[in-house]
């Protein structure tokens, strides 16, 4: 009990200290589970309710040995073998039934905004799926640019994928600390490489929580050491330099991304509906864009349809019929081909993921986007 109330109590101060966990999340019924520093026991957090006024007098949190998940006793009721690769996403509860099979893995791909000054990495080793190892979406990027996350070369994303322990006969399940966001990006990447048996987490981790199934705690992890070995593989992939054995292998699908010889080009030749999922007043270039040195406005003859529309209160996808609508209220004909883009080739996967629900599998992403797009001086911008 003493040993116990030591590492109670010295984790605790750790976390806060670092502010890996805002005093707000432990005014939650929910349990988180941690493991104590010094045994194998885990234990879970249960906060005492407060009322928001008193939040930030909270000076202590009880902890209990950690008791079965409300969900325990549920029969799996799906397969792996049973998710369609039409379908883009599966819900929280399939993922519950089917945490334990050996050929699916589970990836945080969390990644946020500058402005947001959110750590994917700290709030992963707080709180992740059991099991999910962490995809750095800025470290499994091109080396050759200085545009930010964008497509490595199919060796390096072999290389980076391997050194997380993938393989191509995993099923693959992706989510994100939002709920639906930067997870669709590493859909596309996936994709982009041959590999379809992936699919997004609906409604990401804040819905698996909210569902009342328990999340790991992990300081040092050996998911954290594949992170780093997937980061070092990248680097040496870009230097020429060898890197391990080889256990996921790609396969280039080149439709799917776009470069921007390709976005002038279609300026003109209007072969492909191009769709923008930034905000309107950023497409309209009424507002200045977030990142310095880049121009306001739109590519000429795109469109836009901000990607929040595509989800609905709980982060989760809107139905087929209601994605339907929504792009058709903006002249978006599902029967031609369509690229997507935003401001750096994150938000537009998730119009790619909306159109796959609608059985459009084909839609090209501007990798480069309005990052790339609006710092050149030599293409066409169009504001309101």
């Amino acid at each position: 009990m003493v040993v116990d109330k030591m590492a109670s109590t010295l984790l605790t101060k750790m976390l806060l200290g670092h502010r890996l966990i805002h005093p707000s999340s432990f005014l939650t019924h929910q349990p988180q589970i941690l493991s104590s520093l010094f045994s194998k026991r885990l234990f879970c957090i249960r906060a005492v309710p407060v009322s928001a006024s008193t939040s930030q007098n909270i000076k202590t949190t009880g902890w209990a040995p950690c008791m079965a998940s409300s969900s325990v006793g549920r029969r799996a009721t799906y397969s792996t073998q049973s998710v369609s690769t039409n379908e883009p996403v599966v819900s929280v509860d399939w993922l519950y039934d089917n945490l334990k099979e050996p050929d699916i893995k589970v990836l945080d791909a969390s990644w946020y905004m500058p402005d947001e000054q959110r750590n994917p990495i700290q709030e992963y080793q707080v709180a992740h799926i059991p099991g999910a190892l962490f995809f750095d979406v800025d470290g499994i990027a091109d080396r050759t640019t200085k545009l930010p996350h964008m497509l490595p070369s199919a060796e390096a994303f072999a290389a980076a994928v391997s050194a997380l322990g993938i393989e191509n006969k995993d099923d693959l399940v992706v989510y994100d600390g939002k709920g639906l966001f930067s997870a669709a990006r590493v859909w596309w990447m996936f994709r982009v490489f041959g590999h379809d048996r992936v699919w997004v987490l609906d409604g990401g981790l804040p819905r698996w929580r909210a569902s009342g199934y328990d999340v790991e705690s992990s300081a040092s992890s050996d998911a954290i050491l594949k992170a780093s070995a997937a980061t070092e593989a990248i680097e040496k992939v870009y230097k020429g330099q060898t890197v391990g054995p080889l256990t996921f292998q790609t396969k280039f699908q080149p439709h799917l991304v776009w470069n921007i010889d390709q976005v002038k080009k279609n300026i003109e030749d209007k072969t492909h509906q191009h769709i923008d999922a930034r905000s309107k007043p950023r497409f309209d270039g009424t507002v200045q864009e977030p990142r310095k040195g880049i121009r306001s406005g739109h590519v000429p003859g795109s469109k836009c349809i901000p990607f929040a529309q595509l989800l609905d209160s709980s982060q989760t996808l809107l139905p087929a019929d209601e994605l339907k609508k929504r792009f058709e209220q903006e002249g978006i004909s599902l029967e031609s081909p369509a690229v997507t883009s935003c401001g750096t080739g994150v938000t537009a996967c998730i119009l790619a993921l909306g159109l796959h629900r609608l059985r459009k599998s084909d839609v090209a992403v501007y990798d480069g986007s309005w990052t790339e797009w609006g710092a050149q001086s030599n293409t066409p911008v169009d504001t309101l």
